[in-house]
């Protein structure tokens, strides 16, 4: 018995325990309900959120456009994001930060560094001598790394998918470009992490875009493999990537659609600002011709007039798409001098003519990587703003040799689309409908090692090794498992990439180091003196290609096997463990069980795998010896890694570097309270003044209270004025505070007057119906009555009581000046109407609820007429007498239930939440109980 209640407790704590793990999932996921995606391109951003009742929607920014300007301004006391720093750009642009993201990863000696410089000199830029990574040194003060200005615009991206979801959001999934190595994927995911965001995926923008175009044509996807071409041009780059589509047999879900990236080609520096850039080099020149007899500076040198050129260069490449001219005009362009000049599309064509050349250089490096020929591609699809260009299209044609290129997708705002919904498969908070992405490695990833090996008896030699980890265009994520033989000391390898010999000289030295990282093992001479009886099967590195297509190392094994004769023993702690948790489920062994014959199988431990299954124990006294079998020991080995391409920034730097975007969004959220703060205060200044004047204010206040407000809203104005920029937040506070209580009273007499007519008019409704209805329940005959008296009396009481109340109080509110604060105040008219309705409602329910009292028979009747209320069934249904009486004898009547008063001795029941002391007693003195209502228990 004690055993049985010992396994019932058992089984319930086991029961909490999975409600406990299960509640946890469910306020973890209440966290995480709704979930974003930014696609970051060089230019603009677009955001993305999914939340329930929300399926994938793009974020609206602050002035409620779809795409947002990457573009930040740094200032000693305030930051702008944005269109605002855009319109910053033009007074300050050595504050002005955009197109940053091409220094991510960068160190000095990069040619992508020397670009930026020539396209913005505006800009100082200082090196980091541990790292010799990009800073922007604003000024003295003010000194951010890239990885900290992206920080910044993350988070600013999450305060607007917060503001248009009205939630927190913490998971995200962020775009990059397809081309961005190792160390550039790292610098993006530090850029997240100092901005406080859990990234669920980087996944590549072009994936992103063919996730969208496949997840809207899911219906057109079947078992026949359709091969479709992205061409992506966008502000910075361009790639050209070429997806296969088709459904496949999963092990979870059936036949599913899937997409594979079976090519890639791509230009780092081809795009619409190279356009924009060549415009602008063009305006200056104009610019310069007009002044050339003036003596004039030079335009190029003047940072605020370049970003303006810049800006006009922008919206004339934009119009020159549809227009074969445009005029492009600044004013006062520089030393107030204006800037007018036409230009043509065939000028614009002509500066960008080496450009256009470049065009179908990503078509054929996708088309080499994915060995294919462009007959097998059954449509060319453009996405990017910069695919809009006329030129580009003509070129682009003409280069795939198709009849017409597809622009059956939104250019702009594919690929946040498609990371949204990759983000809503990554949350656990949302069940999307499957689709297989087969993403591809775009660099290979190897790994070398020399080992001594002899060649000739004597003759030792070393040879150096390379085994491809990751292939060019293979699927990932995945995991690779390397086994390194014939090492019995400690030792090191290299991870490094593969060949990239598909990179033309240029983009071989903007890519950066070749070398990943390289691994010194410890403690692998030690395994092999641990285990001398044992057969060394290798020291195994594991490895794994994430989502994110970051590389890392999980683990270094070194792993040994011999053969052992199994013994008869105890069971291990752990396997008693497992056999107590099955049994509390119904799957362990019983004692019975064991006396037939049956075991559990014996688990491995922690370190040693399993060999074959154990057999069934016999007799004591009759054990045979178990055949031999593997035992397979494991010990983990010490690894340290030397980080080759781009040292990660250290965990006090990142910790500091935390710190200081937190410090300044607290800033920013101070100063938005603030400013909140300076507007509330005017506001109601301005909005008061006024409202002295109404004749609905003047009606309830004297001149001297008028006189006495409007120099207090005078003072606190000049103040504002004078002393208003320095005060802070609390100062505002107070002296709206003080203002709005000095207003207090005047406010509250105009209020009530508003009520005054609609409150009254609704209390005379109510007593005139209460009124009529009380007359009515009076008419009732007595036979019929449903109602008591005391009932009755109770809510002529009430009716009195209300008319009487309001007749004094309009009274006495007729003899009180307006100045003064009212008797008739619209909450007790409120209050009176709830009264009076309580009472009403009371006596409605029970007429309801209550049952018609039978009537006397008739003795003359021969048989009774069937009730209005009776069923069909009732009135056709025949009794069949007993024995020994007839059909015509009388059936036993139940006897008759009383319907009002009680036995004498009976207690009536207590009741909760009923109408009030009246109806309480009202009730004890007639015996009727009174049905509750739904709110009552």
């Amino acid at each position: 018995m004690a055993a049985t209640v010992r396994r019932q407790r058992q089984k319930r704590r086991v029961c909490w325990a999975l409600v406990a793990v299960l509640l946890a999932d469910l306020l973890a996921l209440s966290d995480t309900l709704a979930v974003m995606s930014v696609d970051l391109g060089s230019e603009s951003m677009k955001v993305a959120i999914v939340k329930p009742g929300v399926p994938m929607e793009i974020v609206l920014n602050k002035e409620s456009r779809r795409k947002t300007p990457v573009i930040v301004t740094l200032k000693e006391n305030e930051r702008f994001f944005g269109d605002s720093a855009a319109s910053m750009a033009i007074k300050n642009p050595k504050a002005t930060l955009r197109y940053f993201q091409h220094l991510l990863g960068k160190q000095a000696d990069n040619p992508h560094v020397a670009l930026y410089q020539a396209r913005f000199p505006e800009h100082e830029l200082t090196f980091d001598p541990q790292r010799q990574t990009v800073h922007f040194q604003i000024s003295p003060q003010l000194q951010f790394s890239p990885e900290e200005v992206l920080g910044m615009v993350l988070n600013y991206s999450r305060s607007l998918a917060e503001d248009f979801a009205e939630q927190p959001i913490k998971d995200a999934v962020i775009t990059v470009p397809v081309f961005f190595n190792q160390a550039e994927r790292r610098a993006v995911l530090q850029a997240a992490r100092m901005a406080g965001l859990k990234v669920l995926q980087l996944i590549n923008d072009n994936t992103a875009t063919a996730l969208s175009y496949g997840v809207f044509r899911r219906k057109d996807i079947n078992t026949t493999a359709q091969n479709i071409m992205f061409y992506d041009m966008g502000s910075g780059s361009t790639v050209c990537t070429i997806v296969t589509y088709q459904t496949v047999k999963t092990k979870e879900a059936g036949m599913q659609p899937q997409l594979q990236i079976r090519g890639v080609g791509f230009d780092r520096t081809l795009g619409g600002l190279e356009m924009e850039l060549r415009l602008r080099e063009h305006l200056a020149g104009l610019f310069n011709e007009q002044r050339k007899g003036q003596r004039g500076k030079d335009v190029r040198e003047n940072p605020r007039a370049m970003a303006k050129l810049l800006r006009e260069a922008n919206r004339l490449k934009t119009v020159l798409s549809a227009n074969a001219d445009h005029m492009a005009q600044i004013e006062g362009l520089m030393d107030d001098v204006d800037f007018k000049a036409k230009v043509t599309r065939v000028e614009f064509e002509e500066l960008c003519a080496d450009l256009f050349e470049r065009v179908p250089g990503p078509v054929q490096q996708a088309l080499q990587s994915a060995e294919m020929s462009l007959d097998e591609i059954e449509q060319v699809i453009l996405v990017g703003g910069a695919t809009r260009v006329p030129k580009v299209q003509e070129v682009l044609l003409k280069a795939v040799g198709k009849d017409e290129l597809g622009k059956n997708i939104n250019a702009d705002e594919a690929a946040a689309m498609g990371a949204v919904y990759q983000a809503a498969v990554l949350s656990k908070a949302f069940k999307v409908k499957p689709f297989v992405v087969r993403d591809a490695v775009v660099y290979p990833i190897l790994v070398e090692f020399t080992r001594e090996v002899e060649e000739e008896p004597g003759v030792h030699s070393l040879k150096h090794n390379k085994r491809i980890l990751f292939s060019r265009m293979g699927p990932y994520p995945q995991r690779k498992v390397i086994t390194f033989n014939r090492y019995s000391h400690d030792f090191n390898f290299h991870i490094n990439y593969g060949d990239l010999g598909f990179l033309g000289p240029e983009d071989l030295r903007v890519f950066g180091s070749q070398n990943l990282t390289t691994v010194k093992l410890k403690g692998v001479g030690d395994s092999f003196k641990k285990y001398t009886d044992y057969e060394s099967k290798g020291i195994k590195a594991h490895f794994n290609l994430d989502e994110s297509g970051v590389l890392s190392l999980d683990r270094v094994e070194s792993v040994f096997e011999t053969l052992v004769e199994d013994s008869p023993e105890e069971e291990s702690t752990l396997t008693k463990l497992g056999n107590t948790i099955s049994s509390l489920f119904g799957g362990g062994t019983t004692p019975d069980a064991k006396e037939n014959g049956t075991d559990t199988v014996q688990k491995p431990s922690e370190k040693a795998e399993a060999g074959p299954e154990g057999t069934p124990p016999a007799p004591e006294g009759e054990k045979k010896q178990k055949p031999a079998r593997k035992q397979r020991m494991v010990e983990e080995i010490g690894v340290e890694l030397v980080v080759l391409d781009l040292p990660d920034l250290p965990e006090d730097k990142l910790a500091r570097s935390v710190q200081k975007l937190q410090d300044l969004t607290l800033r920013d959220l101070e100063k938005q309270e603030r400013e909140k703060a300076a507007n509330s205060l005017e506001a109601f200044i301005f909005e008061t003044q006024d409202k002295l004047y109404q004749p609905e204010y003047q009606e309830v206040s004297t001149e001297e209270q008028r006189e006495e407000i409007s120099g207090k809203l005078s003072a606190t104005s000049t103040w504002l004025e004078d002393e208003g920029f320095g005060a802070t937040t609390v100062m505002l506070k107070e002296k709206l505070a003080e203002l709005r209580k000095l207003c207090q009273g005047l406010f509250f007499r105009v209020e009530e007057r508003k009520k005054w007519p609609e409150r009254l008019s609704a209390l005379d409704n109510l007593l005139n119906h209460s009124s009529m209805f009380l007359k009515g329940a009076r008419l009732i005959p007595e036979m019929d009555q449903i109602f008591t008296e005391v009932e009755m009396t109770t809510l002529e009481k009430v009716i009195n009581e209300t008319w009487a109340w309001k007749n004094a109080t309009l009274a006495e509110q007729a003899k009180l000046p307006a100045t003064e604060k009212p008797v008739l105040l619209s909450k007790d008219i409120e209050a009176k109407m709830m009264a009076l309705d309580r009472e009403v409602q009371y006596l409605l329910n029970k007429a309801k609820f209550t049952k018609p009292r039978p009537r006397p028979k008739d003795k003359n009747e021969t048989q009774a007429e069937p009730t209005l209320n009776a069923s069909a069934s009732d009135q056709g249904e025949k009794v069949i007498p007993p024995a020994g009486q007839t059909e015509d004898a009388e059936p036993i009547s139940e006897p008759e239930k009383v319907e009002t008063g009680s036995e004498p001795g009976d207690t009536e029941p207590l009741e909760l939440g009923g109408p009030g002391a009246e109806s309480e007693q009202r009730e004890q003195s007639t015996g009727q109980k009174r049905p509750l209502k739904n709110d009552e228990l």
